[in-house]
């Protein structure tokens, strides 16, 4: 196994409700294995899944073009899904305000015109400039095409001729699992993370 992955993100983290809450690396997955705090899943299928302990989990024998590391006992199969032994909770978190926080609030619209936006057409504007006294912050600033925000330039929109689509607020906390992407595409994570309109997060240029 390549040593970068071992500091990937390609392990899904469920809680012992079976619930995803997190994604983490396998070097961290393998801590938690190994500290009994969580069990590997063995995953043959959609309704053939078991919970191993780490004794159980390192006797495995990696199958033909499965991730495997390799040690003193031989080789181990990397987990792509672990489940927590006690933590049964879904965590909740606050966006991160910037682009990328922007962007999942507004679900990647212009909230001008209303279009789904490519990352690279994404820009913050500030509802009311900053040169004008505007805040950078949650209830100040909105997704906007690049475009439609050089146009507005130094004005409000009503100057600009333009209507939100929304009063911009501060988002509410959310479930942590939904903020969980599978950009690896791994498929045994798609047994636990609900259908969502893609699974990469957009890489957004400030």
């Amino acid at each position: 196994m390549n040593a970068n992955l071992l500091h990937q993100t390609t392990v899904l983290v469920l809680n012992r409700h079976w619930q995803a809450i997190d994604a983490i690396t396998p070097a961290e997955a393998f801590g938690h294995l190994a500290a009994g705090s969580a069990r590997g899943l063995l995953i043959e299928g959609p309704h053939d899944m078991q919970a191993l302990e780490w004794e159980e989990w390192r006797g495995l024998a990696p199958a033909e073009g499965q991730a495997a590391i390799g040690t003193t006992r031989g080789q181990v199969r990397v987990p792509t899904v672990i489940v927590l032994t006690r933590y049964d909770r879904v965590p909740m978190v606050r966006l991160s305000f910037g682009l990328t926080g922007l962007w999942e609030r507004d679900e990647g619209r212009c909230q001008y015109t209303g279009r789904t936006l490519a990352p690279a057409e994404a820009s913050i504007d500030h509802v009311l400039p900053r040169s004008r006294g505007g805040e950078n912050n949650w209830h100040n600033c909105v997704l906007s095409d690049r475009r439609v925000n050089q146009r507005k330039g130094n004005r409000t929109p009503e100057e600009a001729g333009l209507r939100l689509l929304s009063v911009p607020r501060k988002p509410r906390p959310i479930p942590a699992s939904a903020r969980i992407r599978n950009h690896h595409q791994i498929e045994d994570w798609d047994h636990f993370l609900e259908s969502r309109g893609g699974n990469r997060r957009p890489t957004l240029q400030s």
